[in-house]
């Protein structure tokens, strides 16, 4: 008799399956996207990353952990300090539950 395994828990996303709280999963799920969108303004402008550090305000390294999806380590403050060095605004929005 084989015993089977219990049926992993679905997720709604992936950031609900990283993270401990719902709270957390927001918080990782706003983060990503920041990430994203800087870095891709970051290739659209063809920027070296030491090019890229130097308009963020950032080392080149920081730059690096961006470019890699380094969510870890970096804070939504620090991510909006980018975008704002980069001139780009931020915005915040609800979306009703």
């Amino acid at each position: 008799m084989t015993m089977s395994k219990p049926a992993a828990e679905p997720f709604a996303s992936v950031w609900d399956a990283l993270a401990d709280t719902p709270l957390e999963a927001a918080n990782l799920r706003v983060r990503a996207d920041l990430m994203n969108q800087i870095a891709a303004l970051i290739g659209v402008r063809g920027w070296t990353q030491a090019e890229a550090a130097g308009h963020c305000g950032v080392t080149q390294p920081r730059i690096n952990d961006l470019l890699r999806g380094r969510i870890s380590r970096f804070s939504l403050d620090a991510l909006v300090n980018i975008a704002a060095a980069l001139g780009q605004r931020v915005h915040v929005g609800l979306e009703v539950a």
